[in-house]
């Protein structure tokens, strides 16, 4: 099991925007523009919410890269120096045939002299306090996304995926639905596209086109300056207590705090709408969406702490969570796991799966979910 990361997440402003129609018109020429008529529609096109997210754990988004010790990175006097190989190799001599030959048998990071270890050197793209744990050559770091200039940063994508579990585990109550296998497709990539359109869209090839999260838009949050990293040498516990193989990390430190907007159009579930064909639903739960991903984290930190509550070694761990249960938040606040070690259960149905235990051995068994051995019947995940 692993614990992920939380964050609180306070609506700071609401805005409820009105814009005049717009509609395209047939001009001289072969050109096209854009005419904008006096009619107005009866309601508001959008509503914008202003988001501030303060980070209650380290918190890593990878990028997808694994860093190699001594080829992306280098570790010197306690701190983790990413490498800036453009800089070093400008700064050899690759004129000399000789040089040239031994560059190529040489990792970056032994072209350094001590002196060159300084956080204004070129050499450096930027320097994290910290070392992994192994200091071998090759020895591999999971990089923290960022933008071009090496500020980190929450993508859109990943906080509306997590807003999107929320709202899916909740639809799925409402409906009353039921785990059945046969509704599930046989590839384990699309094996859930039955559920995802009953839940947010319609059984048809337009499915995309219709789903309710057309009208959910989050941006990227506001970068954040590289000293913001942190080094985390973590390592995950199962429900037993044990503890895996350590994983090195860059991530965003605790108490971080970043900026970022959502937007539901909320004209996309008006009358307007429906008469051009497009018939979305659960525009009430976007409209109460920090009560709904509320009432769901409410759930999952129960069930956390119902399960480490049980292992001697989690006290501190079981504490966090029962501090994170009695806290006060805002009317428009709401606490929410995201990010890597979010687990299985944060990143699916869960307990809703769970509830069958024909399904969820057949799901198991057919899509080979269980790492290791098993034996039918045992806890999943461990």
């Amino acid at each position: 099991m692993d614990r992920g990361v939380m964050l609180w997440i306070r609506d700071r402003s609401i805005a409820g925007v009105r814009h005049h129609s717009a509609s395209i018109t047939r001009c001289g020429g072969t050109g096209w523009r854009w005419v904008w008529v006096s009619r107005r529609r009866a309601m508001d096109d959008y509503r914008l919410y202003d988001l501030s997210l303060t980070l209650l754990t380290p918190l890593h988004i990878g990028n997808g890269r694994e860093l190699l010790n001594h080829h992306d990175y280098a570790v010197h006097n306690g701190c983790t120096w990413r490498l800036n190989e453009d800089a070093l190799l400008e700064a050899q001599d690759v004129d000399d045939p000789a040089l040239v030959e031994q560059l190529a048998e040489t990792s970056p990071a032994e072209l350094l002299q001590p002196t060159d270890y300084r956080s204004d050197s070129a050499f450096f793209r930027y320097v994290i306090k910290g070392t992994p744990r192994s200091s071998a050559p090759g020895a591999i770091l999971r990089e923290q996304i960022k933008d071009v200039y090496d500020r980190p940063y929450v993508p859109g994508s990943t906080l509306k995926g997590a807003l999107r579990t929320a709202l899916a585990w909740t639809a799925w109550r409402s409906l009353n639905l039921r785990p059945e296998r046969p509704r599930l497709g046989r590839d384990r990539r699309f094996a859930a596209q039955w559920y995802e359109q009953e839940l947010f869209s319609e059984h048809s090839g337009k499915a995309p086109n219709r789903d309710t999260l057309r009208a959910l838009h989050v941006t990227d949050s506001s970068p954040l300056a590289p000293d913001a990293l942190m080094l985390v040498n973590a390592r995950v516990m199962n429900r037993h207590g044990g503890l895996g193989s350590p994983i090195e990390l860059e991530a965003l430190r605790p108490h971080s705090t970043v900026s970022a907007r959502l937007k539901v159009d909320t004209a996309l579930f008006s009358q307007w709408a429906r008469q051009y064909g497009l018939n979305l639903r659960w525009g009430d739960l976007l409209a109460r969406l920090p009560e709904v991903v509320r009432s769901y984290s409410a759930r999952r930190l129960a069930q956390e702490r119902s399960l480490y509550g049980a292992i001697s070694r989690a006290g501190r761990l079981t504490e966090f969570y029962q501090k994170w249960q009695e806290a006060a938040l805002s009317p428009n606040g709401f606490l929410l796991q995201l990010g890597w070690g979010t687990g299985w259960e944060g990143k699916t149905l869960g307990s809703h799966l769970q509830a069958d235990e024909g399904f969820m051995e057949a799901l198991l068994r057919d899509y080979r979910l269980a790492r290791g051995k098993r034996e039918v019947g045992d806890p999943f995940p461990k």
